[in-house]
């Protein structure tokens, strides 16, 4: 007899919905979901959606009814419940749109807690459309099999963000001047933890001055090259997840 088909199928479409889910629960999706569901990738009645609720974790639904308009799902099973996200928090200026989608979108996939949008005085953009961000991180959730979104603060000046900064978290300072090396600050500074990338054109001196003297922040350098702002957001934050972070095996 031929082997019964896994449930649910490794190629079910992913996506996140608004929860809580809960088991046997119901969810109607609308607009661009129930466009994606039934035009693109075609869901019939039975057919099997993984979903994720931001709140309780993975859930495999299976789809009761795929109407022009809308497609129903009901939840059958909890994959996993949802991930214990890594307390990291990137500070990184607003860079040129393309430049700064791609520092949200590998973020998320490398699985930073929030985002911190800044903005800075050799910033070349001052404003970040909240609802664009927020499609962005979902979809790079959805195609790296996360079970959590990271969150995208309000946009901030640097001076407000230094003024308010929590006594409990370590502000890593990416200074193309140089400082520690990243490596070795992040293993010396353990627990909640956050890095402060600048723009295109860096900080100015007085913006460098002001983060220096902060007593949590810890300057750092990321090598002997001076890399391009969105490089290094991304490398630094690969960085310490696999020092500090769920990548570490002493944390995994």
């Amino acid at each position: 007899m031929p082997a019964t088909p896994a449930w649910p199928p490794r190629s079910a479409p992913r996506l996140f919905v608004s929860g809580p889910l809960a088991q046997d629960s119901e969810i109607a999706l609308e607009g661009a979901q129930a466009h994606y569901l039934g035009k693109v990738m075609r869901v019939a009645v039975g057919d099997a959606v993984i979903a994720c609720d931001d709140e309780t974790g993975e859930w495999a639904c299976e789809v009761v009814s795929a109407g022009k308009r809308d497609v129903v799902l009901r939840a059958r099973d909890l994959l996993r419940v949802r991930e214990d996200v890594p307390d990291f928090v990137l500070c990184a200026a607003l860079l040129k749109k393309p430049n700064f989608d791609l520092v949200l979108e590998k973020a998320t996939e490398l699985g930073v807690g929030a985002v911190q949008p800044l903005v800075t005085r050799r910033c070349v953009a001052d404003k970040l459309n909240p609802e664009r961000a927020v499609s962005i991180v979902t979809e790079a959730a959805e195609q790296c099999a996360r079970t959590a979104l990271p969150r995208i603060k309000p946009v901030l000046k640097l001076e407000a963000l230094l003024r308010e900064w929590p006594d409990d978290r370590t502000l890593f300072f990416a200074d193309e001047q140089g400082g520690e090396p990243a490596a070795r600050a992040f293993t010396a500074n353990p627990g909640p933890a956050a890095l402060l990338v600048g723009p295109e054109g860096g900080f100015d001196e007085e913006e460098r001055a002001m983060v220096r003297s902060h007593p949590k922040a810890r300057a750092i350098t990321l090598g002997p090259r001076i890399l391009r702002a969105e490089t290094a957001s991304i490398s630094a934050t690969a960085l310490w997840m696999a020092v500090a972070g769920d990548w570490s095996p002493v944390n995994s």
